[in-house]
Parts: structure tokens; C-alpha cells; sequence
């Protein structure tokens, strides 16, 4: 058989063979870059062999240097949920299972997977705003393992000019990705227009937070759908690709979830989770750039709604641009407060 046919490796997962025999029945999620197999307390991550710009995992070798990765940094803040890198192997005509403590083992490996503990669906942040049932508590809880996570990050080793750089090439691929003609995005180019001359207007303050040793290296990808509002809450799924894209401003993170939270129908997140956290930091950045963040996180999220559109076969395709246009539209809110 093809040992890199995806549709085979998806088959044996869904399986009770790789389950101990288990006979429940199996959920299969898509991601962008990943499936998740859910099964009982256990969820099985394979990563896509796709190659795109920012990243490659189109061998072997790629996926499991990138699952050992996403086990180390996830572990930071999910220690009891990400528990393994499984090698999924070939061997006398079948898969197997092979959990890395008894690794070599005989067979060809075709892949890599991470192993993690199921969390409870109704426990996610998404599905509490959803429902409108967020406590005050819950956020609190959230502070307290979020500021301490950033107290103990290492401090990112970039000079203020190559962050402002960076957020300076970040801007104009946006702008190219959300001004392609195919998209028909009215109101894009006014919107970065105006984010340019924000970052413009602040870029002393994102030049001092660097000089002020704000910048470490966090998890980059904050969203309520990565939250689990367990006690202590956990956050998975940070962004493991690229580790330039975890240097951050703290507030920059919390921006962002209080963005989606907003979006969502709890716009009162936002602002408490800053306000907890900047009393256990000790560090209280001025409202325009906590603005600013929110602008540069949403136009972030509309470039990347829209580029799923440029994917030879994008799922589905009619979800995309709407959500494009709602991002920008709240980046113009957040501009406006930032007063541009």
C-alpha cells in the first residue's frame, strides 16, 4: 500500500485498532493544518502534509520535529493535557501505535502523532460565550494562570527596531492578501490605510515596550476556542511553527481574546481580563495600545479568513469573506479608539 495515503493513516485512527480495541465511536475534526480524532478521554492530532510559506510539514521528518515542538511549548500552559508524541508505524501489513518510550521499535514510521487528553466540550471558552455564561470568577482564574505564565516566560532577545519590523511586514502582507481584487473587500484599503498610520503615530510605544523588557515569548495564538475554563484554566494549541511569531507583548495576546470574546457577545471579557492582569504584572500600558493591538490582531484574522480562499480546495469557501468583513469592521472600531 501507499504508506503516505492520508486516507489510510484516517482510517486506522478512526479505528478500535488504535484505540486498545475500544468499539465507541470515533469524531473526526479538520483543522487548516491538522485532523483530530476524538475517542473516549483521548484526542489523536495528525498534521496535514501541506506546504505553505510560513511553514512545511510535507515530510516525515517536518511533522514529527513540529509534534515534538507542539508537545514542549503546549506543556507550558496544558501539562496534564498534552501527554505524548505517538509514531505511527507500519509494520507486518498494519498500523501500530508506538508511544515514545518504547521507542526504536521495529516497522517504518509514516507519521507522527500527538497525544492528548479530551477536554470537555461544554468547558471551552467558545461555547461559554456562546451561551452568554462566563463568571467574573472564571476570569479571574484565567489572570492568574495567564500572568503567571507570562512572569515566567523567557524575555524575547529582539531589539526594538526588528519588532516594529516585524510588524511592518506583517502589515504589508496583509494589505496584499486583503486588497487581491478577487476578495472584493470595500472598506480594506481605508482600514490599512489607517492601521499604517497608527502603528506610525505609536511606534515610540511599541519601541518602549520592547526597551522595557515587555516582549517574551508567549503562546501566539489566544482564542477563546483554546481556552478551557477548567480549575486552573488550561490553554492548548499555541502556535509552534515559528517561534518569531510567539515574541510578543503580553497585552498584545489578551487584545486579541478580548477581541474574539467581543465579537462573540461578551465584550466585558476583554477588559477584565486586562485589567487583572495588569495589576498582577505590575504593568499598565496607556489604552491607545491596547487599541492598536486590537486593530493589528483583527485585520490579522480578516487576512487569514480570506487567504483560506487561495487554497487549491477550500473548505467550505462561502463561510470565509463574511468573516473577513466582520474582523475589519472591528478593526475600524478599534482604530477609531486608538484615534486614527
Amino acid at each position: 500500500m501507499d504508506l503516505l495515503d492520508t486516507s489510510a493513516k484516517l482510517h486506522f485512527l478512526m479505528s478500535p485498532d488504535a484505540h486498545d480495541g475500544d468499539c465507541s465511536p470515533s469524531e473526526l475534526i479538520e483543522t487548516h493544518m491538522s485532523w483530530v480524532v476524538l475517542h473516549g478521554e483521548r484526542a489523536l492530532k495528525l498534521k496535514k502534509p501541506v506546504r505553505y510559506p510560513f511553514l512545511d510539514f510535507s515530510t516525515v521528518d517536518a511533522r514529527e520535529a513540529d509534534a515534538r515542538e507542539e508537545l514542549r511549548l503546549n506543556r507550558r500552559l496544558a501539562p496534564q493535557v498534552y501527554l505524548d508524541v505517538l509514531a505511527l508505524k507500519w509494520r507486518d501489513g498494519q498500523f501500530a501505535l508506538v508511544p515514545s518510550h518504547a521507542l526504536p521499535a521495529p516497522g517504518t514510521t509514516v507519521d507522527w502523532i500527538v497525544l492528548m487528553q479530551r477536554l470537555p466540550a461544554e468547558s471551552m471558552l467558545d461555547r461559554l460565550v456562546a451561551r452568554g455564561a462566563v463568571q467574573d470568577w472564571q476570569i479571574d482564574l484565567l489572570a492568574v494562570t495567564l500572568a503567571q505564565f507570562y512572569r515566567d516566560a523567557p524575555r524575547a532577545a529582539v531589539c526594538a527596531e526588528e519588532h516594529l519590523a516585524r510588524v511592518q511586514r506583517e502589515l504589508r502582507t496583509d494589505r496584499e492578501v486583503l486588497l487581491d481584487g478577487r476578495f472584493g473587500l470595500d472598506g480594506a484599503l481605508e482600514v490599512m490605510d489607517r492601521l499604517d498610520d497608527a502603528v506610525a503615530r505609536h511606534a515610540g510605544l511599541l519601541r518602549q515596550r520592547v526597551l522595557e523588557g515587555r516582549i517574551v515569548e508567549g503562546h501566539g495564538d489566544l482564542r477563546p476556542e483554546h481556552v478551557c475554563m477548567l480549575q486552573p484554566p488550561v490553554v492548548i494549541d499555541c502556535l509552534a511553527f515559528d517561534p518569531a511569531l510567539r515574541e510578543l507583548d503580553p497585552f498584545d495576546e489578551l487584545a486579541f481574546l478580548g477581541m474574539e470574546c467581543a465579537l462573540e457577545g461578551m465584550p466585558s471579557i476583554g477588559p477584565h481580563l486586562r485589567e487583572r492582569c495588569e495589576k498582577a504584572l505590575d504593568d499598565w500600558p496607556p489604552p491607545a495600545l491596547h487599541a492598536l493591538y486590537t486593530a493589528r490582531r483583527a485585520v490579522l484574522r480578516a487576512r487569514l479568513m480570506a487567504a483560506h480562499l487561495l487554497d487549491a480546495q477550500p473548505r467550505a469557501p462561502e463561510r470565509w469573506l463574511p468573516r473577513a468583513r466582520r474582523y475589519l469592521e472591528a478593526a475600524s472600531r478599534a482604530l477609531a479608539v486608538a484615534g486614527v
